[in-house]
């Protein structure tokens, strides 16, 4: 009787195993793809809201996050509706994790309150690539936290995505919006290089507890928790500063394109902005947090092109040297990944041509939180 059970147990695991094996590329793929959508969309909406006279900087805040409802269906509809998971929604979902969960919402929270600040005073262009220099913090970080390797290829990526940075910071005076003062221009300048370094720093951070996660539909339920600890923080803000009243006044007396506009925008941008963190979310879980760093700052490079082709943002001199230095660290990365597990390809396969016997005599890794057993939906 043991022994049945333990082989039924053994090939529903391995069952599981082919079935996440199909999973992974699709779950990869549809991540990849609501981050980039996600990110352009919602980095644009945002400029759109403040140039036209949207002002509050507590209602873009509560956009980013106010969707999570949204992450109510892939966590509940596969058990009670579609039933094709045998995993309740929140098991395994312990006090620890949901600590957890609700201390990175909070600072989560605080992020987009920054990326805010900064957007409602900067250029998407200038923004976008200020916000770049999260993957230097994002190595760095990686490297302390998860024991990144540093390597040549990771130190010449930091130090031309830092020298864009300043680039960007020496020459960028020129183009700030009109009626804008100094002070309120270095605000916004500082504000996006301290949303850039906190995102960094949320990345490593969910590598980590993601490694004690069971599945992907897991991962769901903490994205849940942790978009809603960052609402409870904007709505509070929202309250203090009078927020939810500005709504209605800004959509009927200041929102520029009409109200029906103004509230089109509002709901694009909270549905963008969800597809934006499951993406990140995602991606992180089924990979690891520098990959996540590494799309972002791709993906930053669309958002100067949208804010340059979309709202005829300066391009000039600066901007264009700076973009460059930009693309020739994060290429430079990319080649020295490319590289890297290629030869690490190599010499396993050159160990295994040399004697394979002891290759198979040796005992088998145990499988990693992220191994293929765990990326199914918890069936």
């Amino acid at each position: 009787m043991n022994i049945s059970t333990s082989n039924n147990h053994d090939n529903g695991e391995q069952d599981q195993k082919g079935v996440s094996k199909k999973r992974y590329m699709p779950l990869l793929l549809i991540n990849y793809t609501c981050l980039f959508l996600g990110s352009v969309s919602s980095s644009l909406l945002s400029k759109y809201y403040f140039n036209h006279k949207g002002s509050n900087k507590w209602v873009s805040t509560w956009v980013q996050s106010a969707g999570f409802p949204f992450l109510l269906l892939p966590v509940f509809l596969p058990y009670y509706l579609f039933q094709c998971t045998q995993r309740k929604p929140f098991t395994r979902f312990t006090p620890r994790i949901l600590s957890l969960s609700i201390f990175i919402g909070l600072m989560l929270g605080l992020n987009n309150l920054l990326f805010s600040w900064g957007n409602s005073y900067l250029p998407v262009s200038t923004s976008a690539l200020l916000l770049s220099s999260q993957l230097v913090f994002n190595l760095i970080l990686s490297a302390i936290m998860v024991k990144q390797k540093i390597t040549f290829t990771n130190l010449n990526c930091v130090i031309l995505l830092t020298l864009s940075s300043i680039l960007l910071a020496l020459g960028s005076n020129h183009d700030k919006p009109q009626d804008l003062t100094p002070t309120k221009y270095m605000i916004g300048f500082v504000a996006t290089i301290g949303a850039g370094l906190l995102f960094a720093l949320y990345l490593p951070i969910m590598e980590m507890i993601y490694k004690k996660v069971y599945c992907y539909a897991m991962m769901i339920e903490m994205q849940l928790v942790m978009e809603l600890s960052a609402t409870i923080l904007a709505s509070v803000g929202m309250v203090w500063d009078g927020g939810f009243t500005e709504m209605r006044k800004e959509s009927k007396e200041v929102f520029d394109k009409g109200e029906g506009v103004y509230w089109v925008t509002m709901i694009t941008n909270v549905v963008t902005w969800q597809l934006c963190f499951m993406g990140t979310a995602g991606t992180v879980f089924l990979t690891c947090s520098l990959t996540g760093g590494i799309c972002m700052t791709a993906l930053l490079g669309m958002n100067v092109l949208g804010g340059v082709l979309v709202y005829r943002e300066d391009f000039g001199g600066v901007k264009i040297v700076s973009t460059v230095m930009c693309g020739w660290g994060f290429c430079s990365y990319v080649y020295g990944m490319y590289v890297n597990n290629h030869m690490m390809k190599l010499l396993d396969d050159h160990k295994q041509n040399i004697n394979p016997s002891i290759e198979m005599a040796q005992p088998q890794p145990q499988p990693q939180p992220h191994s293929d057993l765990h990326l199914g939906l918890g069936a």
